[in-house]
C-alpha cells in the first residue's frame, strides 16, 4: 500500500540519519596539577579601617509605620488648619434656618430618602425644612442631615426621643446644630466632633448606638493613645521575657507587682468593655422593645384608623341609600299623583260626557213634550167648535168629544 502514497507522505516515513560519533571530553579538574593558595597576598587590598564609614541603621517595621504616619498627620493638619481658616458656618447658604430649632441626624442610611426621613421626625413636630447632605461631585448622600422645625418643642421632642431610633436597619444619632451654637464647634472633617466609632484600635472605638458622653469619650481617646505609644516602644521582658534579670529582689517584687497591676487593670478594662457592651446591647434592646411597642402602637392606630374609615364609608353608603329610598319614595309620590290627577282629568272628562249626555237627553225630553204639547194643541183646536150668536161674536164654545 506504501508504493501508492504521494512523495510528501513518504518522506514522512523515511528514517532518520544516524548520529555523528564524538570523542569523550577531557576532565575538568586535573588534581594533580591543582594547587592551594591563602589570601595573604590579598590583605594589601583591603580599605583601611580609619576610612571605613558608620554603620547605617536601618529602621524597624514599627518605625517605618510610624513615620508614614506621622507624615500622613502632616500633610492631614495642613489640610485641617486650611479648612478651618475657610471654614464659617453662619455663612454658609445652606444653614439659612433658626439653629435653636434644628437638630443633627447622623448614621442615615445611604437609601433612606428625605420623604421617609420626614415620617419619622414628624411626630415630634412639624418640620419646616429638611437638608440631606450629599457629595458635591457625584450627588450621593453622605449619611447626615439637618431637619429645622417650626418650633423649639419640636426640636427637643427630637432631641430626647429621637436619639438611637432606626431607620431602614440603622440607629441614627440625633444631636444638636453644635456649628451655630457652640463657640469654637469644629466638625469631624476638620478635628472636632463627638464621633466616638473610629477613635482607635477597635478594643477602644465606642461601637453602641446613640450620642457620646464627652467623658467616655475623652477616656477612649487616652486609652488609645496609650496603646498606640505601648506598641511604639515594646518592652523586650514583657515580650520575649528574655530582658536582664536583676539580682536584687526589691526589683523582682516590683516587676512582679507592676504585672499583677498591669493585669488587673487590663481585665478591669475588659470588664468596663464588657458593661459597656452589655449596656449598649440592652440599650439597643430597649431601643428594639420600644420600636416594636411603638410600631405595635402604629398598627393600632392604623387599624382604628381603617375601621372609622370603614364605619365612615358604611355611614355614606346607608346615607346614600337612605337618599335613594328618598327619591324613590319621591319619584313613587310624583307617580301616585300622576295618577291622581290623571283619574282626575278622567273623572272630569266621564262627568263632561255623563253631563253632556244628561244635557242631550234633557233636550231630546223637552223638545219631545214641545212636540207634544204642539200636537195637543193642534188636536185641541181641530175639536174646538165655535157657536156664534145673532150678531155673529162667538158666545160660547163647544168641545167636541170624540
Amino acid at each position: 500500500m506504501t508504493q501508492f502514497l504521494p512523495a510528501n507522505l513518504l518522506a514522512l516515513f523515511a528514517p532518520r540519519d544516524p548520529l555523528p560519533y564524538l570523542p569523550p571530553p577531557a576532565p575538568r579538574h586535573n588534581n594533580e596539577e591543582s594547587t592551594l593558595t591563602g589570601v595573604g597576598m590579598y590583605t594589601s587590598l583591603f580599605e583601611d579601617p580609619a576610612d571605613t564609614p558608620e554603620p547605617v541603621k536601618q529602621p524597624t517595621k514599627a518605625e517605618r509605620r510610624e513615620e508614614k504616619r506621622q507624615e500622613k498627620i502632616e500633610r492631614h493638619t495642613l489640610i485641617v488648619e486650611r479648612g478651618i481658616a475657610r471654614w464659617d458656618p453662619h455663612s454658609d447658604p445652606n444653614a439659612t434656618g433658626d439653629a435653636f430649632k434644628t437638630v443633627f441626624v447622623s448614621r442615615i442610611n445611604y437609601d433612606t430618602r428625605e420623604e421617609k426621613l420626614r415620617r419619622e421626625f414628624e411626630e415630634y413636630g412639624y418640620i419646616r425644612r429638611i437638608h440631606m447632605v450629599t457629595n458635591k461631585m457625584d450627588d450621593k448622600p453622605r449619611g447626615y442631615a439637618f431637619i429645622e422645625y417650626e418650633t423649639e418643642k419640636g426640636m427637643r421632642g427630637a432631641f430626647k426621643y429621637g436619639d438611637g431610633k432606626k431607620i431602614d436597619g440603622r440607629r441614627v444619632v440625633v444631636d444638636i446644630e453644635r456649628g451655630r451654637t457652640v463657640k469654637n464647634w469644629k466638625p469631624r472633617r476638620l478635628g472636632g466632633g463627638l464621633g466616638g466609632s473610629r477613635i482607635g484600635p477597635p478594643e477602644v472605638n465606642i461601637t453602641h448606638s446613640g450620642r457620646v458622653d464627652p467623658k467616655q469619650y475623652k477616656e477612649k481617646l487616652e486609652k488609645a493613645e496609650a496603646l498606640r505609644i505601648k506598641s511604639l516602644n515594646p518592652d523586650p521582658e514583657d515580650e520575649d521575657g528574655e530582658g536582664e534579670r536583676s539580682p536584687s529582689r526589691e526589683r523582682s517584687e516590683k516587676r512582679r507587682d507592676d504585672d499583677d497591676r498591669g493585669r488587673r487593670d487590663d481585665r478591669r478594662m475588659v470588664r468596663n468593655d464588657n458593661d459597656s457592651r452589655s449596656r449598649g446591647r440592652s440599650d439597643d434592646r430597649k431601643r428594639d422593645d420600644r420600636d416594636e411597642r411603638r410600631g405595635r402602637d402604629d398598627g393600632r392606630r392604623d387599624d382604628r384608623g381603617r375601621r372609622d374609615d370603614d364605619r365612615g364609608r358604611r355611614d355614606d353608603d346607608r346615607g346614600r341609600r337612605d337618599d335613594d329610598r328618598g327619591r324613590r319614595d319621591d319619584r313613587d309620590d310624583d307617580r301616585r299623583r300622576r295618577d291622581r290627577d290623571d283619574s282626575d282629568r278622567y273623572g272630569d272628562r266621564k262627568r263632561d260626557r255623563r253631563g253632556g249626555d244628561d244635557d242631550r237627553e234633557r233636550d231630546r225630553k223637552r223638545r219631545d213634550r214641545g212636540e207634544e204639547r204642539s200636537e195637543d194643541k193642534s188636536k185641541d183646536y181641530d175639536g174646538l167648535k165655535v157657536k156664534s150668536d145673532e150678531t155673529g161674536a162667538p158666545d160660547q164654545v163647544e168641545i167636541k168629544a170624540e
